[in-house]
């Protein structure tokens, strides 16, 4: 009879335990799901260079152009001329250019090796108007994982990635153009 119970009792906290189990990743579904085309941003909020707050969830409304690169990335240096032509043309119709610099500090190495750049002298000398984040402690990367540099997410105005791409593009080009109009009118 004793052993039968102890049964009973340990099939009762196997249940609760695996019920536990479930509801947790349930709830958690979002931390696990791919970050891909179709799928929700996540929520990321940061301070810009110049101080102002920026969030995902606060842009709402608007088409983002969520760039992640960093001073000592190559293709990232030379995508960023195209992506202020691009806030140029579009910023006025609701279009929110927003880099994200993954550098670590000035002088200091990265989790790769690379020396961290000057964002900021960075920014002057390429006389970037859109909002730049210096977010020297990665928290973008394992976000929205980032498979690397650059990274470049398009979000639409509900929240959604409507474009992921690996790599630097030409972002002002007529064809990218014409997808930002038509993103920006729906």
């Amino acid at each position: 009879m004793e052993a039968r119970n102890r049964t009973r009792v340990w099939r009762v906290l196997m249940l609760l335990a695996l019920a536990g189990v479930l509801v947790l990743a349930w709830t958690q579904r979002d931390r696990f799901t791919p970050v891909d085309v179709g799928s929700r941003a996540p929520e990321f909020a940061a301070r810009t260079l110049n101080g102002e707050h920026f969030s995902v969830q606060a842009a709402r409304g608007k088409v983002i152009v969520l760039n992640v690169w960093a001073t000592w990335c190559t293709p990232c240096r030379q995508e960023m001329p195209a992506l202020e032509r691009l806030h140029e043309a579009l910023h006025t119709s609701g279009l929110e250019v927003v880099g994200v610099s993954t550098d670590a500090g000035p002088g200091v190495a990265g989790p790769f090796g690379q020396r961290g750049g000057d964002v900021r002298a960075f920014v002057q000398e390429l006389g970037l108007t859109f909002r730049i984040i210096h977010d020297a402690q990665r928290t973008i990367e394992p976000l929205y994982l980032v498979p690397g540099l650059p990274t470049t997410f398009v979000i639409d105005k509900h929240g959604r990635i409507d474009k992921k791409v690996l790599g630097a593009r030409q972002w002002d080009s007529e064809e990218n153009i014409a997808y930002f109009r038509k993103l920006l009118s729906e």
